[in-house]
């Protein structure tokens, strides 16, 4: 998944959706010094929220990008996790300082649409906003009405709110890369999620408890 949000990422930034598009329908004239100008990672900040373990690998790989990490957690976490990375007690904290934004936080009460018109607003101007956790942590609307204004330059999502629908606004803007829901979606992984299943179900059928058992 921590993979998949440097695609999203790299994808939005560098207008990667548009650019293959000009290439699948012949619509490429040939190169100009200003055809699809994109957005630079190198020395760019990037605001994580949620950094549990994908936000600690996304922020692992965005350095090797030249990125500056920020981040906005529930508890901050120890120096030799944060490598340097400046933690938020706030959203409101955050978001100013997000040229680019990666959400990694689960959906509940307090977390569903947290990504509004009014922490929008927050960001700065043509900012890119990543989305590979859950699809209820957006307002699509609010959305769609930054990527209009130019308040966002670009989004890159993975998952959606109503999943396999979603906003059909998002298919009809040239500014949204987009993917079905893939972030686990290797042959290492579900392998890895197959067997850990079924270290589960000896635990239980030894009489033991098992080891991801929900507390």
């Amino acid at each position: 998944t921590a993979d998949l949000a440097m695609l999203c990422l790299l994808g939005a930034a560098r207008r990667a959706f548009e650019g293959e598009a000009l290439i699948r329908t012949a619509r490429w004239p040939g190169w100009t010094p200003t055809q699809l100008l994109g957005l630079e990672l190198n020395g760019a900040p990037l605001g994580i929220v949620g950094m549990g373990r994908i936000g600690q690998a996304v922020a692992r790989r965005a350095r090797a990008f030249g990125m500056r990490i920020h981040y906005f957690s529930r508890q901050r976490r120890p120096p030799d996790f944060e490598h340097g990375a400046r933690f938020h007690r706030t959203l409101a904290s955050l978001l100013p300082e997000s040229r680019f934004l990666s959400l990694h936080c689960p959906a509940t009460p307090e977390t569903t649409r947290m990504i509004n018109a009014d922490t929008l607003a927050w960001l700065p101007p043509g900012a890119v906003l990543v989305n590979t956790a859950r699809g209820a942590l957006l307002d699509d609307e609010a959305v769609l009405a930054a990527l209009d204004n130019g308040q966002l330059f670009a989004v890159g999502l993975d998952v959606y709110a109503g999943e396999p629908d979603l906003h059909p606004g998002y298919r009809t803007r040239r500014n949204c890369f987009l993917l079905p829901h893939l972030g686990s979606a290797t042959v290492e992984t579900r392998n890895a999620m197959g067997f850990r299943c079924l270290d589960n179900l000896d635990a239980v059928l030894a009489g033991r408890p098992a080891p991801d058992a929900l507390n």
